[in-house]
């Protein structure tokens, strides 16, 4: 996505700035969600923020990304810390958070706008301002205890702001927009910038030296502190996003080449010339920023994260795994599982997605749909009618004769010999020999279908184009339609037993039946975003995934669906293995697992004392139904996990898995998706465990 799209498109979805979501990242690591800013502290330590209110932090060069907790969901464009500890992040809907512990614990901050705030600059911990859409500027005095607005002259969106003191700054835009304040704010003055290319970043190395990055194609320059900028460098095919200098003479410039991917840029002669570093990174660049001289490093999409040790020479990458799109996933058992997508992407895991193998195979074009019968017998679907299968857990793959070319979109083993796949055309094939011989079934439409589901051998459903819904009860032989009175086109299917089922397709369209398909009934998901995927783990729990990070989930078999919010990035596949363990699949590689049924919990609030000693205190209510509230100690700072785990020792949830400074602290568990029982939590850091005990009675 391209930074200026992503900045004037609106927020789609809001959440409770308490509200966590336990669904992790299993790839690309550590997350994939766009950064989009990222702020060096210096050698060791950085941290960069992004879409979904992502924040991360590294404080061993990036050998390790913790993620954070910013407390909004919000899209968080851009952050800067004046110190170690006290920083500011600035994002969607009037977003500003600030934190006094170097980004480790965030609080809000009343902005007084709602409009989307794209960057933000301090120049000590007192004078700061924050630009945005239609033309926002704010400022405070007070580290923003108070944000004041600002009278900037446009309605243009601003997207970088910079301070060279507290009185001299400079702002850039859409439509090569500049405006320079010598008063802090108080008034603002606009520059020609000879361009209507949008401006993304602003840099000063003095009053009269500046720099601007945009797109597409251009970087700026000015030795007269903005009265004349002139452009040294042009490339028709690089768009830039961010530049960053450590002293007058050197600096870099991120961004995107429209054929070769992310792009690094570096002078040595105050801009006046501009050498490629690096080319052919795996998604653009949206930010650069260095310690020093020789430490930087530059994030951007689908979460990548370069860094460099020596000025640049060398960039490695930070952020391990495929950033292909995954169309499909699917476990044998909650350590075996397999996602495919496009361009022969195949991904085994054989411990839960903790580590996952890639097995891409460029040549086997785009796979549209995987299935495994058990742990070493599986076959993956896609382009041109291809047929794969393996009989070694995933790790060789041979095609079988499909007779067809059209795409094929969904494939369902009943066993490890009968199984079916549909796609386009109205194409059904049927194989009862594990795919030696695969045979043409008559769908009796030319309609392209998407997914099919069986519950036996003989009792089937597919689903495809124009709410087209058909069903056998004869293994295929015969496949009547099913009225469903919508139109719009069914991507997946789903069924708990034989009478009761569910269907979800574009336009946020969910159907429901009790009596085989009979009867469709429409549910409301309260979504127009596109579904890809529906499973349920009982006739009540069920959860559906789509476009733009769309993720819902009901406790009352479809009746209410209630959203979450983890990414922006497509959701195209989700499966569980049981109540509790789930994996999505999804665009540019998304991989997201959670093992205890995707249940939202109120994140942990820190109690304003300092304790002299480690405890965990006896959960309140006990007994109860469905929350409780856990409440800990711990003298010093330390990694702290925080788990639930049932009466055979088996892990149903993880409340907390991050670092933390000295405190108590204290969060609230919902267990309205387990049963009644008893259960254990054990608190656990570098020196101490405790585990005590707790009674849901419902």
């Amino acid at each position: 996505m391209n930074k200026i799209l992503l900045i004037i498109t609106a927020v789609i979805f809001q959440q409770s700035i308490l509200a966590q979501e336990n669904w992790f990242w299993q790839n690309p690591l550590p997350q994939g969600n766009d950064l989009i800013e990222i702020n060096v502290f210096n050698p060791n330590t950085a941290i960069a923020v992004g879409i979904a209110g992502t924040v991360i932090k590294s404080t061993n060069g990036g050998m390790n990304w913790e993620p954070l907790i910013s407390g909004t969901t919000e899209h968080l464009m851009s952050v800067h810390f004046i110190d170690d500890d006290v920083g500011w992040a600035v994002g969607y809907a009037g977003t500003i958070l600030k934190s006094t512990n170097g980004g480790i614990n965030w609080t809000s901050q009343v902005s007084g706008t709602t409009e989307d705030l794209t960057s933000v600059r301090f120049t000590n911990l007192d004078s700061g301002w924050a630009v945005g859409r239609n033309g926002t500027i704010i400022g405070t005095t007070n580290g923003g205890t108070n944000w004041i607005p600002q009278t900037s002259g446009t309605t243009r969106l601003l997207i970088s702001v910079y301070f060279i003191n507290n009185s001299t700054g400079w702002a850039v835009g859409e439509i090569g927009t500049i405006l320079k304040t010598t008063n802090g704010g108080i008034d603002w003055n606009s520059q020609t910038s000879g361009t209507t290319s949008n401006l993304f970043s602003v840099f000063f190395t003095n009053v009269d030296t500046g720099y601007i990055a945009g797109a597409p194609s251009i970087i700026l320059r000015t030795t007269n502190s903005g009265s004349t900028w002139q452009s040294p460098y042009y490339n028709s095919a690089e768009w830039f996003y961010s530049v960053y200098f450590v002293n007058s003479n050197t600096g870099w410039a991120v961004g995107t080449h429209i054929i070769n991917g992310g792009i690094v840029l570096k002078t040595t002669d105050s801009g006046i010339s501009w050498n490629q570093q690096l080319s052919g990174a795996d998604g653009g660049f949206y930010s650069v920023n260095f310690s020093d001289f020789n430490f930087g490093w530059a994030v951007g999409t689908k979460g990548i994260i370069y860094n460099t040790s020596d000025t640049g020479q060398i960039w490695t990458s930070q952020a391990p795994g495929t950033r292909r799109d995954l169309n499909s996933i699917v476990f044998v058992d909650n350590n075996f599982g397999c996602s495919v997508g496009n361009t022969g992407a195949i991904l085994i895991t054989l411990d839960g997605g903790i580590n996952w193998t890639d097995q891409s195979n460029v040549s086997m074009g785009n796979l549209k749909a995987t299935y495994f019968a058990n742990i070493v017998k599986g076959w993956t679907v896609g382009a041109g009618g291809k047929i794969y299968h393996t009989t070694d857990s995933g790790f060789t793959w041979n095609l079988q004769i499909s007779g067809t070319t059209q795409m094929l979109y969904s494939v369902y083993f009943i066993n490890d010999i009968i199984g079916w796949t549909v796609g386009g055309s109205g194409s059904i094939l049927n194989t009862t020999d594990g795919g030696i011989n695969w045979n043409t079934q008559l769908s009796g439409t030319s309609l392209p279908l998407f997914s099919i589901f069986f519950v036996n051998q003989v009792v089937g459903w597919t689903v495809g184009w124009n709410g087209l819904i058909l069903n056998t009860t004869d293994g295929g032989t015969i496949w009547n339609p099913q009225p469903t009175g919508v139109s719009e086109v069914l991507t997946s299917i789903y069924f708990i037993d034989q009478n009761t089922g569910w269907s979800v397709g574009w336009y946020g369209t969910i159907l429901k039946t009790t009596n085989g398909g009979v009867n469709w009934i429409i549910e409301l998901s309260g979504t127009t975003d596109d579904l890809e995927s529906v499973y349920f783990t009982d006739t009540e729990i069920g959860w559906t995934v789509g476009e733009r990070g769309t993720l819902l989930n009901t406790t009352d078999g479809g009746a209410t669906w209630n959203p979450r919010y983890i990414t922006d990035n497509d959701l195209l596949s989700i499966y569980f293995t049981d109540l509790n363990n789930g994996w999505i699949a999804g665009e540019n590689g998304t991989i997201l697992h959670t093992s205890n049924g995707g249940a939202t919990f109120v994140e942990e609030k820190e109690i304003d004392e300092m304790p002299a000693a480690y405890h965990l205190h006896q959960n309140y209510p006990n007994p109860f139904n469905p929350t409780t509230k856990i409440s800990w100690q711990v003298p010093v700072g330390s990694q702290q996990t925080l788990k639930i785990y049932d009466v055979l020792s088996n892990e149903v949830a993880t409340l907390v898995d991050e670092h933390k400074p000295a405190g108590t602290y204290e969060v609230e568990w919902d267990a309205n998706n387990y049963p009644s029982g008893v259960y254990f939590y054990q608190l656990k850091t570098e020196n101490y465990i405790e585990t005590k005990k707790m009674i849901l009675l419902k």
